[in-house]
């Protein structure tokens, strides 16, 4: 087992600098990371999907077929990758993982419940360029070097071939991980500059699957002494609820964070 490199920051100028941790590249003299940032709430969370959470990974292609079905959307021709993509942003159970490539956005999320506040929260990095050299030999690994990308799209998908979920299985026995942008079907995912990661074997967490392997990650503990700080500073900078959720939800959790203890001041 590697294990995963755990950084504390000490302050929040410490914690801008961890959050960009090894996001230079030399070769083009330049801040470009290739990590993916997720933020959790409690530091104890797994880095879990809905569908292992549900503890029923066998359903899935139920659950998917039935939304389908059921859908208001009338789109027939439309990707089973699209189709998961617009299941998981409503909420169904799916083996998709919701990330960023934004460290702040991250930062949002391991922050954004202030009843949470008296637990540590953590904010994950995996660097998701390398999961590609994990991919198995097929067409998958060809239209991913055919295209020159770094990173799957819903299109790279289709053309790989791949058969739906079972497609996906059947790829390789040794399971494997990859990341792949979404559509933009509406603000929430453009603003959140959002990713997924998907795993060949829904039954399996990517913390406990990228433990093996030979790639960059690292973790932030985020202490519950600096999570108000944090969250002030955060919403200052425009990095909230309305921001990041277009539309009235968004608009009434950030209030309600807003004018929390009001009559203090």
């Amino acid at each position: 087992m590697i294990e995963t490199p755990t950084f504390e920051p000490k302050n929040w100028n410490h914690l801008m600098e961890l959050l960009f941790h090894d996001s230079y590249m030399p070769k083009l003299n330049r801040y470009r990371s290739n990590y993916a940032y997720r933020g959790l709430e409690d530091a104890s969370y797994e880095l879990s999907t809905t569908l292992k959470r549900l503890g029923q990974v066998h359903l899935e292609k139920h659950l998917l077929r039935n939304f389908i079905k059921y859908s208001t959307i009338q789109d027939d021709q439309s990707s089973i990758w699209k189709w998961l993509t617009i299941g998981q942003h409503h909420g169904l159970p799916t083996r998709l993982l919701d990330w960023t490539y934004s460290p702040l956005v991250a930062l949002h999320f391991a922050t954004a419940t202030f009843e949470n506040f008296d637990t540590d929260s953590l904010i994950w990095a995996i660097n998701y360029k390398q999961t590609l050299d994990q991919l198995p030999k097929g067409k998958l690994l060809e239209t991913y070097l055919t295209e020159g990308s770094h990173i799957f799209t819903i299109e790279m998908l289709d053309h790989s071939g791949l058969k739906g979920l079972e497609g996906l299985e059947k790829q390789s026995t040794e399971p494997f991980c990859m990341f792949f942008e979404p559509p933009s079907i509406d603000g929430r995912i453009v603003n959140q500059y959002a990713l997924f990661s998907m795993i060949s074997d829904p039954d399996l967490t990517i913390d406990s699957w990228v433990e093996n392997k030979q790639i960059d990650r690292f973790k932030i503990l985020i202490p519950k002494e600096l999570k108000w700080e944090i969250r002030d500073k955060l919403d200052q900078s425009n990095i909230n609820e309305r921001v990041l959720f277009p539309g009235l939800d968004g608009l009434a959790s950030w209030l309600k964070r807003q004018y929390k203890d009001i009559t203090k001041l």
